[in-house]
């Protein structure tokens, strides 16, 4: 088997999107969304898409970045995936291997990964001297069966979609980075520029403008949810939040159901959501809903500068 690495060029998008949509499901994901990362990433985020080619197929993909938002500097993603069919040939060691190297040659200190709890990835990801943190749940929701709840807005609030803002989407910035600041994470957020946000939330081709709600009061946003679609009927949760001042009031339930209704309305029969661990509040809803688990994963880090253990070289993803 001959095993190249490089960069992703644009006729990989298609495959490279087939890759994630095996290995992650639950994430959206098209080859729009793929070629729009690469292109539109900020300078300062050293984005890098790499892909595994066998043979002359492509096989794996990885992402390699620094945190663009990141209040400690230094913090980076590593995140490789590879097709079933070819886990445990080596791609998926070669692809972290190429994107370490990379990350730690652009000031990485830091690299993080997300691994399913498979029984398989873990061991991959400790073999190669990462450590265990945070675990988060991945949820499922039949939107052709589930029974939607129909909550009606109080008298003061209005709900809006972000198909509204159009002409002035900052309102929406100002709500969504406040909610970000308080979600637990092993990287901290400072909430990012304004123009940042655009790029990645507001531009990018997998936003449902349509689908995403916002709740209104005295003309400021105070709670929201990011709706993500791919090219096919499922549904992806991109985020969802209240201001400090508005919480407890439901408000979050409130954007969500709006928001599944208008989905299920739109054709859409599955939505996809994950929570970290000790986000209760948002796990607390979405079991209301009757989100049921699908997947679980661990966020893992590895200090750049130490060493790998011995069994570095055992069969990868």
């Amino acid at each position: 088997m001959a095993l190249v690495i490089r960069d992703l060029a644009l006729p990989d998008a298609e495959a490279a999107a087939a890759i994630r949509r095996s290995s992650i499901p639950f994430m959206a994901t098209t080859a729009d969304s793929i070629v729009w990362d690469v292109a539109n990433a900020p300078a300062e985020q050293r984005y890098r898409m790499l892909v595994a080619e066998s043979d002359g197929r492509v096989v794996g993909v990885a992402t390699a970045c620094l945190f663009r938002d990141s209040a400690e500097p230094g913090q980076a993603l590593a995140q490789p995936y590879v097709l079933p069919e070819e886990r445990g040939r080596g791609a998926g060691l070669a692809l972290l291997r190429a994107a370490e190297e990379y990350l730690s040659g652009v000031g990485a200190t830091a690299v993080y990964t997300w691994v399913l709890d498979d029984g398989h990835a873990p061991g991959f990801a400790e073999r190669r001297g990462y450590q265990r943190r945070r675990p988060s749940l991945v949820q499922r929701l039949d939107l052709d069966r589930a029974p939607l709840p129909e909550l009606s807005p109080p008298a003061d609030v209005e709900l809006r979609s972000f198909a509204d803002f159009a002409d002035d989407p900052r309102p929406l910035y100002e709500a969504d980075v406040e909610a970000i600041e308080d979600e637990p994470s092993d990287v901290a957020v400072n909430g990012g520029t304004y123009e940042n946000w655009l790029q990645w939330t507001w531009r990018t081709p997998l936003l449902d403008r349509d689908l995403s709600t916002a709740a209104v009061v005295d003309g400021t946003v105070v709670s929201l949810t990011i709706a993500h679609t791919d090219d096919g009927t499922r549904y992806f949760s991109g985020g969802t939040g209240t201001r400090r001042a508005f919480r407890g009031r439901g408000l979050a339930k409130l954007v969500k159901a709006r928001s599944l209704h208008l989905a299920r309305a739109a054709g859409r029969t599955e939505a996809f959501t994950g929570n970290d661990d000790e986000n209760a509040p948002m796990l607390a809803i979405n079991k209301w809903f009757g989100y049921e688990p699908a997947a679980a994963e661990w966020h893992y880090v590895r200090e750049l500068g130490g060493s790998a253990t011995a069994r570095e070289g055992a069969p990868g993803a």
